[in-house]
């Protein structure tokens, strides 16, 4: 793992030591519960909501709530090119439900239909925006259904499954 950088190595870093002193905090650095519920929340949230600059929106988001950065960040490949297509297909069925837009098939065909041809076109990021564009209100409304679902759902899960890890003295009589 010699390409990830190390914590002192992005302190040191010249482009961010204008935020270097917000990344010293240890809860965006280590594996404990609450911190990783709340990483997991915020890539999940931003990973679906935001077609680009996920990444930097979940970083942003994980210093500011002191959350390990590093999940938030990994949590938002939630997106990436193979699930992309998807996503925002059931994402656009989602919001149609919610908007009342009957259950339009052929509407919601077409989307995935244009989202896969874009994506093999011009990058699955170019092709993101171009959908949210032209797929229009019910694709907004449920990737922000989706995205509030997720990250509700993510948090609830780490925190309910996550067990501390058990020291050799728990195990002795």
């Amino acid at each position: 793992m010699r390409w990830i950088p190390s914590r002192e190595d992005l302190l040191q870093s010249r482009w961010l030591s204008p935020v270097a002193h917000h990344l010293q905090d240890d809860r965006l650095w280590h594996l404990e519960r609450g911190c990783v519920a709340r990483a997991v929340a915020i890539g999940l949230f931003f990973g679906l909501l935001l077609p680009f600059a996920q990444f930097f929106a979940a970083a942003l988001f994980a210093v500011w709530l002191r959350a390990h950065l590093g999940v938030a960040a990994g949590a938002t490949f939630i997106t990436n090119p193979l699930t992309f297509a998807p996503l925002y297909w059931l994402a656009h069925r989602i919001g149609q439900g919610v908007l009342g837009d009957g259950d339009d098939e052929a509407a919601a065909d077409a989307v995935s239909r244009h989202v896969e041809a874009a994506a093999a076109h011009q990058g699955w990021l170019s092709a993101a925006w171009d959908t949210v564009q032209d797929a229009g209100a019910p694709l907004i409304v449920g990737l922000a259904v989706m995205a509030v679902v997720a990250a509700i759902v993510g948090f609830l899960a780490v925190w309910l499954l996550w067990r501390p890890r058990k020291e050799p003295q728990d195990y002795l009589p």
